[in-house]
């Protein structure tokens, strides 16, 4: 393993882009995928998860091709392949191609990393096998790998247990191959880019309220330049925010009101933060923090965010609460542990009260933490770090390569000093 020692700063200042949005990424390879002609993909995010859905649609028959920048999919004859398909750590990846290869007629075994293999497929298996889907899971445990043999589906009405945007985006995703409209009914709203995607490239899909309903159909081939990934822009709203005598700028980030919620929660702690809906801009200047709760509600619109807004509490007056964290307990770590044992290593107050998670403002010690092979609790101890008394030394950091590669220069370039 990787230990990246990161350093105590004085100020961030200077204007970046953060990868293309993750989320959105997947979405688009696989729409292109499905799709029979020519798609255009620009701004992909860089990272492991992203490269590994590239491959997966290529082995799967798409042809893919890389040109600056750009990446070319040409789709719609997908074939069985000769290979497993392997996500890696991505659990979006594993989830959505789960749904997607449930309609198409061929063969399948998806599979991934230590920690795909550990995360609960259930949640996905059964509505698909609701629609007819034939899947099966190693000793038929709800776990990775899962063998898929692709057959005629029945579209749905399903009431989501859970938010969960994977698990609406597998079903809509099978929906695409049903026989009849599929509906999807949330309780709380979640990620809205599988619904806004499949509409741009054509798809018969309504939203009403909290129902959505997709049609049988293909996408249509189409160009896409994907936006800044907001979960990324995190760590530097809290960086920028935490350290003395910043200014930060963020271009082109995708600011759908559905993956904004860190920001109205740093703004009520007192952060200044200035966003353009229209330009994709964020601005970040240096603020004190006071404490806040966070709601149950309101934690699918920043699921991905907990992390770093932890480390955000951890600088505030006061003890902020999260409530309602169950879902962390099932992302690439135990992700409500990992955070509580990782930042209690450099000196921050940290409890875990059933799903909440308490977290009492103070100085941050500094010391030693491992990522536990999760990019998140990684760049949230770096970030941690910049105001730290002492160094802190995170083990296993090349865990960022899963999203973020270029984290480490984009703050060479940001603190001016070499990390």
């Amino acid at each position: 393993m990787t230990i990246q020692r990161i350093n105590p700063i004085s100020s961030l200042t200077g204007r970046i882009n953060v990868p293309g949005d993750k989320s959105i990424s997947h979405r688009t390879l696989m729409l292109a995928a499905l799709a029979n002609g020519n798609s255009e993909i620009s701004g992909l995010n860089t990272g492991q998860d992203v490269q590994q859905t590239q491959l997966i649609i290529s082995a799967l028959g798409a042809k893919v091709e890389n040109d600056k920048g750009t990446c070319l999919v040409e789709g719609g004859k997908l074939k069985t392949p000769n290979q497993v398909l392997d996500v890696g750590n991505s659990g979006t990846g594993i989830r959505l191609l789960t749904g997607l290869l449930s309609g198409i007629p061929i063969r399948t075994v998806i599979d991934g990393d230590s920690s795909i293999q550990s995360r609960p497929m259930d949640r996905v298996i059964f509505p698909l096998r609701k629609m007819g889907a034939d899947i099966r899971s190693k000793e038929d445990n709800g776990y990775a790998p899962l063998e898929i043999t692709g057959k005629e589906l029945v579209g749905i009405e399903y009431e989501m247990p859970m938010p969960s945007a994977q698990v609406k985006s597998a079903i809509l995703f099978a929906g695409l191959s049903a026989q009849t409209p599929t509906t999807v009914l949330e309780t709380q709203p979640t990620r809205t880019h599988t619904e806004e995607l499949m509409t741009m490239c054509g798809v018969d899909l309504k939203t009403n309220q909290n129902k959505i309903t997709v049609a049988p159909g293909r996408p249509e081939p189409f160009k896409h330049k994907v936006e800044g990934d907001p979960s990324q822009a995190a760590f530097w709203a809290v960086a920028g925010t935490i350290v003395q005598n910043s200014h930060i700028e963020i271009e082109n980030l995708y600011l759908g009101p559905t993956r904004t919620g860190f920001i109205a929660v740093l703004q009520r702690m007192g952060a200044d933060l200035q966003i353009n809906p229209e330009t994709g801009e964020l601005v970040i200047r240096s603020a004190q923090l006071q404490a806040t709760h966070v709601a149950a509600h309101e934690i699918p619109s920043m699921i991905d965010e907990i992390p770093i807004l932890a480390v955000a509490a951890a600088c505030a007056e006061g003890t902020t609460v999260f409530e309602g964290l169950s879902e962390l307990r099932v992302k690439e770590t135990n992700r409500l542990e990992t955070i509580q044992s990782e930042l209690t290593h450099i000196g921050i107050a940290v409890e875990i009260d059933q799903d909440s998670l308490i977290i009492h403002g103070g100085p941050i010690a500094g010391g030693n933490v491992n990522s536990h092979g999760d990019h998140r609790i990684a760049m949230a101890c770096a970030v941690a770090a910049l105001i730290s008394e002492s160094s802190i030394h995170i083990e296993g950091w090349e865990a960022i390569s899963t999203s973020y590669p270029d984290f480490t220069n984009d703050l060479e370039c940001l603190s001016g000093e070499g990390v």
